[in-house]
């Protein structure tokens, strides 16, 4: 993900904590940030959207406004509101193995223009209001799409190519567009688990969810949303942005997340989220986060 350009970079730190590289386009700003020791309560904060993928390491981040305090690993990633203040601890940050995370500051008015765009060609239905950027959803997990767009910028922000500033102003609109699905994509499904009732898509959810251990039936969710198979795979991509199968994967993943934090074998996660074996979710819960999940829970556990 970083370049030998960087790492040479990077070999003469100027500074022990959050020793800054940064590279600019026309667009959007890229930054690498190091830190080779300890260090807690290290404030981060800019006038601009920043999102920050984590590399190596372990961060705990604070916002006290929200009384927030989460860890951050690789393959996760930390989005702060423009003028939003945010602590930072290092807990484990050391000269030989720093802590990195890249921060791409992404303009407002880069975040609206996608926004109207996807207000133009993908309307969402009325009860979910305009497409717009939420700053209270601050966490989220890199799935294999992510993660290969996250080096493909660091990529492009660091060659020295003619076209540099268009191809850095697409990839950090698809970002955009990326983190604004899956933003959205998490308020319809926290609505539909609220409101099972409310129309036909929030019916197939609700059901969804609640069966996350038995095999996918299009026909039951094509019925309880009272809709064709054709207009029901069209409605729920257009709104969902993504298949029925992928949702389940993205809803099944999450939760096995959520039980191996809290201590459960992946044995029993394998089984009580209805994977035929150990080999076949260890292969799914990879391929969406990037992290093998015995991996995940060792370091979930020593961060906790």
């Amino acid at each position: 993900m970083i370049n030998e350009s960087l790492l040479n970079i990077r070999s003469k730190p100027q500074t022990m904590v959050e020793n800054k590289i940064s590279f600019a386009s026309s667009s959007a700003e890229l930054s690498i940030y190091d830190t080779f020791e300890c260090a807690n309560r290290v404030k981060l904060k800019s006038d601009q959207l920043l999102y920050c993928g984590m590399i190596s390491g372990k961060k705990i981040m604070h916002l006290e406004k929200d009384n927030y305090h989460r860890e951050f690993l690789p393959h996760e990633s930390f989005i702060l509101a423009p003028d939003q203040l945010v602590e930072i601890d290092f807990p484990e940050a050391q000269h030989h193995s720093p802590t990195t995370c890249l921060a791409i500051e992404i303009p407002v008015e880069k975040i609206q223009k996608v926004c109207d765009h996807l207000n133009s060609i993908s309307p969402l239905p009325k009860e979910f209001d305009e497409w717009h950027y939420n700053s209270h959803m601050i966490h989220t997990a890199h799935n294999q799409e992510t993660q290969a767009l996250l080096s493909r910028i660091v990529h492009i922000f660091t060659e020295n190519h003619p076209d540099k500033s268009f191809l850095s102003d697409l990839a950090v609109s698809e970002l955009t567009a990326r983190l604004l699905r899956h933003q959205t994509r998490e308020i319809i499904v926290n609505f539909s688990r609220q409101n099972p009732e409310q129309n036909g898509i929030n019916k197939a959810l609700a059901h969804m969810e609640a069966n996350l251990h038995k095999p996918l039936c299009i026909d039951t969710l094509c019925k309880l949303a009272c809709m064709s198979r054709t207009k029901f795979f069209q409605k729920f991509k257009q709104i969902l942005g993504c298949s029925p199968s992928n949702l389940q994967q993205q809803l099944r993943i999450k939760k096995a997340q959520a039980l191996l934090q809290q201590g459960y074998s992946v044995t029993y996660v394998t089984f009580d989220l209805g994977f035929s074996n150990v080999s076949h979710f260890s292969r799914c819960f990879k391929q969406m986060t990037g992290i093998a999940p015995s991996h995940y829970m060792r370091a979930k556990a020593v961060v906790n």
